[in-house]
């Protein structure tokens, strides 16, 4: 599925702009600060329900008004049939997200419909940001094509939380009643092994993917490694792990064993990449790591995500972004959008690889052919 025609309506900095698009290569190009991250962002809210910029929906409606609204026409693949998202929120009010003019009850039943990986800066979190960002970006993965996943994540967030609360009631009332919290340790088991057994599956269909992207991106001068680790990959349940930290829980007043402090570790020859990446090493990996999710996503869902490139060639050299280019222009991909402050490198690349592209110049707030 790809979109085929985009109209945004006093969100963010526009007013009313509308473009229609190609199902491959769509360059926007334009100043910083003229709106084209914010047309990835409106996109971005028309497959997933959201903003990947700025989780609170009322900051994102053009400044003075009480709405933005935000429409997009999706043709399937063989151009034979159309479906129209809509999406739209008023301050003060629920979000709403209708499919052919018919709303959805909730909008967790629009994830997935039209699947979608975004490559941009703000991706350097996962980086530089603690593990709760690393377990994020695994939990959004597997969530969209596995709904039972998501069901049990919630569920030992849940329990998680009820546990610490009664670990602090303990403390406060000077009364540890150790009988209740088993209920919680035996109640928490179950999920956290479903959501282990999920993630381990994950990575060992994603690592291979993800090296293989990198090495093509680099062009093999560097050696990656990505490693997934856990409390349960010793073997052990969950219980045994909350009876070995019992007494350190009790001193801390909060869980610290349990598949909620999984993480993800990131290495760049045998190093973690944190330390001693440059940062088009970083750039780098990371670019492997939203590929390889799209990847997975093609595999698990049997759709072509839309991918968003935003400003991802700064940081990266010459070599790397003729790379990329070309093989996100491959018949793999589906339909992709690239923000870019020129075009003119871009240009010269696809045109020397023969590649089709749609040109849109975003400047004063509107979106033009130029």
């Amino acid at each position: 599925m790809w979109l085929r025609k985009i109209t945004a309506g006093n969100f963010k900095n526009y007013e009313l702009a509308e473009a229609e698009f190609v199902s491959g290569l769509n360059i926007l190009y334009g100043d910083n600060g003229s709106g084209k991250t914010n047309i990835l962002d409106a996109i971005h809210y028309l497959c997933l329900c959201k903003s990947f910029l700025n989780p609170v929906d009322s900051q994102n409606i053009r400044h003075g008004i009480e709405m933005f609204y935000l429409e997009g026409v999706f043709t399937d693949e063989n151009e034979e049939t159309e479906n129209t998202v809509q999406c739209g929120f008023k301050r003060d009010k629920k979000k709403q997200i209708k499919l052919n003019r018919k709303e959805y009850d909730r909008l967790a039943d629009h994830i997935g419909y039209i699947p979608l990986v975004v490559i941009s800066p703000a991706d350097s979190i996962l980086i530089t940001g603690n593990s709760d960002e690393r377990r994020k970006f695994i939990d959004a993965l597997i969530s969209i094509y596995d709904r039972q996943y998501l069901e049990n994540l919630i569920s030992y967030n849940r329990l998680l939380q009820q546990r610490n609360a009664m670990l602090k009631q303990f403390w406060e009332q000077n009364n540890f009643n150790l009988a209740m919290l088993e209920i919680y340790d035996m109640q928490m088991a179950e999920p956290a092994n479903y959501i282990y057994k999920q993630r381990s599956k994950l990575m060992e269909a994603f690592i291979p993917v993800f090296q293989d992207h990198y090495n093509y991106i680099s062009d093999r001068k560097e050696t990656v490694r990505l490693e997934y680790q856990s409390c349960l990959s010793d073997g052990r349940s969950l219980t045994d792990h909350l009876n070995e930290t019992l007494q350190k829980d009790k001193k801390l007043l909060y869980t610290s064993a349990g598949i909620h402090k999984d993480d993800l570790l990131f290495l760049l020859d045998e190093m973690p990449i944190k330390k001693i990446g440059s940062q088009g090493q970083q750039k780098s990996y990371l670019t492997a790591l939203k590929t390889a999710k799209y990847d997975i996503l093609k595999e698990q869902t049997g759709k072509k995500p839309i991918l968003l490139l935003d400003d991802i060639f700064d940081k990266l050299d010459d070599k790397r972004v003729e790379r990329l280019i070309v093989k996100v222009s491959d018949k793999n991909y589906g339909q992709v959008f690239i923000t870019h402050t020129g075009h003119h490198k871009i240009e010269e690349i696809l045109h020397q690889h023969q590649l089709y592209y749609k040109l849109l110049m975003v400047s004063n707030n509107k979106i033009t052919t130029p």
